[in-house]
């Protein structure tokens, strides 16, 4: 019996070390390949490991693109999306679990319904509200359209319906009223729930692509990932120098992702999971 669960446990080790593997290999080929010279990026067979640390690859991408003025522009943009996505978040979410209203549950019904949609669908409409508003080239235009998170939404509701209505009445017989009650008790008390919501948000707003490539004509308003796909036309078909953007846009989100996934994966779990 516990040599079957020795060969069980030493299974799923080696499983859990080839899949880890497999996901982190691309990471450390982009990185190894980032530090190759031209020659060797392209040699066959490949090399696991470069013959030469090529470091000053690093510097000819950051001088061949204004990759400096890309991250300002990407951690503004984070900022902004983080504190606005988080805020209304908190509003709708107390409304939605404290408030009597009517037609409340139908409205979160539908709110609920239109995670089916695709984003992709309200790209046109959103475009369009963008120009006539003529928001193009703006900070605006990259934060506003994307302020309201369905998910982000549901996940301070089912948190905020499991703290005790009788906590929520004491307040209001203390004489707090909903704004004091919602930012004094409700707010603490949902901090896991918040910094779970200000990651994943600051992720995707991070790594959004396809709407800042749409609003964005000037070349000092691009984001990261948007100044990379216009580096590969300066690049060319020097790869190293693509890999090396690609690490500098990459590490910071890996780094972030390393020292919070416990917060992210706690927080999806508590908001997630009515008790």
């Amino acid at each position: 019996m516990e040599k079957k669960m020795n060969i069980k446990v030493a299974l799923k080790y080696f499983l859990l070390t080839l899949f880890a593997i497999v996901t982190l290999f691309p990471f450390y080929w982009m990185m190894a390949s980032s530090l190759k010279t031209a020659f060797e990026v392209i040699q066959t067979p490949p090399t696991l490991v470069p013959n030469e640390f090529m470091w000053e690859n690093y510097g000819i991408a950051l001088t061949m693109a204004p990759f400096a003025r890309y991250f300002i522009n990407t951690v503004i943009v984070t900022a902004l999306s983080i504190v606005s996505s988080v805020i209304v978040a908190i509003l709708a979410a107390f409304a939605f679990s404290h408030l009597e209203f009517k037609g409340r549950d139908f409205i979160f019904s539908l709110f609920l319904a239109s995670m089916m949609i695709p984003g992709e669908v309200l790209i046109i409409t959103n475009f369009k509200t963008i120009s006539a508003l003529r928001w193009m080239d703006t900070y605006q235009a990259l934060v506003v359209p994307y302020m309201a998170n369905v998910l982000y939404i549901y996940m301070l509701r089912e948190f905020f319906l499991k703290i005790p209505k009788q906590l929520y009445f004491a307040a209001k017989v203390d004489g707090a009223n909903d704004w004091k009650f919602l930012w004094k008790i409700m707010v603490p008390m949902a901090k896991g729930s918040i910094i779970t919501i200000c990651i994943l948000v600051g992720i995707n707003s991070w790594n959004s692509f396809l709407w800042p490539l749409l609003v964005t004509n000037k070349e000092e308003m691009r984001l990261l990932s948007n100044g990379l796909t216009a580096f590969q036309s300066d690049a060319g078909n020097r790869y190293e120098l693509l890999m090396a953007a690609s690490t500098i846009i990459t590490i910071p989100v890996m780094v972030a992702y390393i020292f919070l996934h416990k917060k992210i994966m706690n927080g999806i779990t508590v908001g997630g999971v009515k008790g």
